[in-house]
């Protein structure tokens, strides 16, 4: 590419568009900021704001240098300041004017910038186009392919887009190759100055709320409701959910005859990845003794957002859970800030108490 033809490609701006499925104008933006960059290489520096103008007609461009204007007699950066005396009658500091100059010709180095501006653009902007098609699937799940096992990510491709699974969003423990298909939650897309970018996940909490609704019909007639999840993926999740019609056992619907639909999900998730399936209340005290299940509470003592939970000695290791994590899932779930305290052995002195008076005042008795 010894020269850059801007003729060819005026006329090729409808025939890219076709081609890539894109917007016209966002082809023909490519382009100008392609011109902007060969003309800033062949006559400026990386410093100047440069836009430039195609017009697809006549095959012409323009192209337009901006700078601020400056109080004079002061040392400027002539690539992106002009002093007062220099930017017009009509300009004031602060104000930014444009200097045009035409395009004619470019050397080879530019047209060579030229041409890769071209095709990354024109790369970052079809992906843009394909995700944005997918902004509608935010919140649901699909099938990839992984492509691509990285220390931080994993890239999954998903037919018209990839995406990547960040490892705060993978399942602590589960173990990715390249080529295998999995299940991967759309939770969002991210746009930088790299372009758009796909965010999928298998360890938040909506994964596990969708697959319990693939597996769990009476979601969908309202029969039962989810209330609240809280997980730590990979490791234990637990799941609220109650009943809007009598007679209805909502944890029984969830874990389904033989367990078969709660163990439906722990086969995509992994069985390392408990599951507690608990009833909602609205009474504080009786959720925050269902969340923490399957210990056994004594007594719950509530002062605003804060819970003392009493639990017998025998009961403290199972409310507490491995590393505080039953403890922990349980306040995330109903949102109290939970205090696990042992609770007061029966006064089993006080009978003995009894006794003992008894038996004395039959001595006494006796000696007199």
């Amino acid at each position: 590419m010894e020269s850059l033809d801007l003729k060819q490609m005026s006329a090729m701006v409808d025939i890219i568009a076709e081609e890539k499925g894109l917007p016209r104008d966002t082809v023909l933006s490519v382009i100008e900021q392609a011109i902007a960059a060969a003309w800033r290489k062949d006559n400026g520096d990386r410093e100047m704001n440069v836009r430039a103008v195609l017009n697809t007609k006549t095959g012409e461009a323009d192209v337009y240098v901006a700078r601020e204007v400056i109080e004079d007699e002061v040392g400027y950066n002539p690539s992106t300041e002009i002093p007062l005396k220099e930017a017009g009658k009509d300009a004031k500091i602060g104000d930014i004017v444009e200097e045009k100059s035409k395009v004619t010709t470019f050397g080879r180095v530019a047209a060579m910038t030229a041409k890769q501006v071209v095709i990354q653009r024109l790369r970052e902007a079809e992906n843009d186009a394909v995700l944005t098609a997918f902004e509608d699937k935010i919140g649901t799940v699909v099938t990839g392919t992984v492509s691509r096992v990285e220390p931080k990510l994993v890239r999954i491709d998903l037919g018209r887009a990839s995406g990547i699974m960040p490892k705060s969003e993978q399942i602590d423990g589960e173990y990715y190759t390249v080529g295998s298909r999995l299940k991967v939650y759309i939770k969002n897309i991210e746009r930088g100055e790299r372009g758009a970018q796909l965010i999928l996940s298998r360890g938040n909490a909506e994964f596990v709320e969708y697959l319990f609704r693939q597996e769990v019909p009476e979601l969908d007639n309202g029969t039962v409701e989810i209330r609240g999840i809280a997980r730590e993926a990979g490791r234990r999740t637990k799941i609220a959910v109650m009943s809007t019609v009598p007679g209805v056992d909502p944890v029984g619907t969830f874990v389904g005859g033989r367990g078969i639909r709660v163990q439906a999900v722990m086969n995509e998730i992994g069985d390392r990845e408990k599951i507690d399936v608990i009833n909602w209340s609205d009474n504080a005290s009786e959720y925050i003794r269902e969340a923490l299940s399957p210990a056994e509470v004594s007594k719950v003592e509530i002062d605003g957002k804060k819970a003392k939970v009493f639990v017998t000695e025998d009961q403290q290791s199972i409310a507490i859970g491995k590393q505080g994590q039953n403890v922990r899932l349980a306040s995330k779930l109903t949102g109290f800030d939970i205090d696990i305290e042992l609770a007061k052995a029966p006064t089993k002195k006080k009978k003995q108490n009894v006794e003992d008076s008894l038996l004395s005042a039959v001595e006494e008795a006796t000696e007199e």
